[in-house]
């Protein structure tokens, strides 16, 4: 089967940067369901999570707007700022053979009057979460009388963490006219509720998970039922994965088990819903960038994290249910990398849900346990006093680090450009050599504050 994106009726442009951007080959869902939502039907799709699911709506979005008409034309609602601001920047991406289009992100955490005036100025396409969007609409800072297309993404995570009413708010002020598409991992009963109200005669959708690319192996560690700390030690010392995202199911567990990493050298940080949105981020940061090797994180607070090389997921706390469980360890072996997702249980546990074939079960004890290992990053992240808002772009920030010195290319990692901040990784041994140059010197002849992340 042809699966090229040439073969859709998309326009040159439109093709030329998708090629640009390395998309020559569509997804199973993307193959699946654009040929629908070009046509302008509704879909409900399941699609897991890095399957390419924001391209396929991303795709149709941008086929179907009119960028001569400063309005807004779709809506994409996300259940997280971090899942809001992941599929916004991909939509850029997407966008960037298509001039003047604008893309707002409006969600709590930011302050909402400057989201309302970058509202009164216009835009074509807005990502947000619920929450935040109900409250520019109740205080009547944006409108959505022209909208064509709603977007629910990740639809089943937006109902478990209990946006459906704040949703069928939103609905009531939308036109009754529109495309509507619900893209879930899961086809729960009640993402098939939802869509039978909100939907006209949805087309569903279900991408069949390919073995060939799933590449993850997952396996229960059976451990003894007062060792619990021992046997996650135990288990990355045994794997020392280059990265590794470890789920509890309480705040409080979290950070204690955040500390216990931390105690024993794995260099490790908590994410939960008591933190402040700004600390929220530059933990997000240094994961995303490879200066922090272990995140410890609830699955609220995990959910729109978007690492696409993770190595490893622990269950240190057994999910409450297997829909959790599939959601976790989906965060590892993407796009056909490799992963390993692990599991915590005692023999007391109730893991039937979990009896199926492509689950190994052992004893953590069958694993060799080295002793004074060390899981320390490979990089640190310098925070510069300066994004978007400057005129600052990623290629700026590299040559001012390169410029003059024996720092190269490959001393550097990953570079986020925000609207007032940007965040740069440089490898450990050279954060000292790139602090100095970022603090005596310009970047775009203007001096910025920097600090180090740490």
């Amino acid at each position: 089967m042809n699966n090229k994106f040439y073969t859709l009726s998309l326009p040159e442009d439109m093709l030329a940067n998708l090629r640009a951007i390395g998309y020559e080959q569509m997804t199973q869902i993307q193959a699946l369901s654009l040929p629908h939502l070009l046509q302008n039907k509704d879909v409900l799709a399941q699609a897991k999570t890095g399957s390419g699911k924001t391209a396929a709506f991303g795709i149709a979005i941008l086929q179907h707007l009119n960028s001569k008409k400063l309005n807004i034309q779709s809506l994409i609602l996300c259940p997280t700022r971090e899942l809001a601001t992941q599929t916004a920047t991909q939509l850029r991406i997407l966008a960037r053979y298509k001039q003047n289009i604008k893309i707002l992100t409006l969600c709590g955490g930011g302050a909402f009057w400057p989201q309302a005036n970058s509202l009164r100025h216009g835009a074509h396409i807005i990502v947000a979460t619920p929450g935040r969007i109900l409250k520019h609409l109740n205080k009547q800072t944006c409108n959505f009388n022209t909208l064509n297309t709603l977007v629910l993404d990740e639809a089943d995570r937006m109902l478990d963490m209990g946006f459906y009413d704040d949703v069928e708010k939103i609905i009531s002020f939308l036109p009754t006219k529109r495309q509507t598409l619900l893209f879930s991992a899961t086809f729960t009963q009640e993402v098939k509720e939802i869509s039978s109200k909100i939907c006209n005669n949805a087309i569903h959708i279900e991408a069949p998970v390919s073995k060939e690319i799933n590449k993850m192996q997952e396996i229960f560690f059976e451990i003894e039922d007062t060792n619990k700390d021992d046997a996650l030690i135990h288990l990355l010392g045994h794997y020392q994965p280059k990265n590794v995202l470890i789920f509890c199911n309480t705040k409080i567990q979290t950070d204690a088990t955040a500390k216990l990493c931390q105690d024993n050298n794995i260099d490790a940080l908590a994410i939960h819903g008591d933190l402040e949105q700004y600390t929220r981020d530059d933990v997000l940061v240094q994961f995303s960038n490879n200066s922090l090797r272990a995140l410890v994180a609830t699955d609220v607070a995990a959910r729109g994290l978007d690492i696409k090389e993770l190595a490893m997921v622990i269950n240190y706390d057994l999910p409450f249910d297997s829909k959790t469980y599939t959601h976790r360890i989906g965060r590892t072996a993407r796009a056909a990398s490799e992963g390993i997702a692990c599991t915590l249980y005692k023999q007391s546990d109730d893991i039937s849900m979990y009896n199926n074939t492509n689950i190994a079960f052992l004893h953590v004890n069958t694993l060799d346990k080295p002793s004074n290992f060390k899981m320390k990053p490979l990089y640190k992240t310098i925070v510069i006093e300066g994004g978007k808002k400057n005129k600052l772009r990623a290629g700026d920030i590299l040559g001012a680090l390169t410029a003059n010195t024996k720092l190269g290319r490959d001393d550097i990692g990953k570079i986020y450009v925000y609207d007032r901040q940007s965040y740069v990784a440089i490898q450990t041994n050279k954060t000292d050599e790139a602090f100095k140059q970022l603090k005596h010197n310009k970047i775009k002849a203007k001096k910025f504050s920097i600090w180090l992340l740490d």
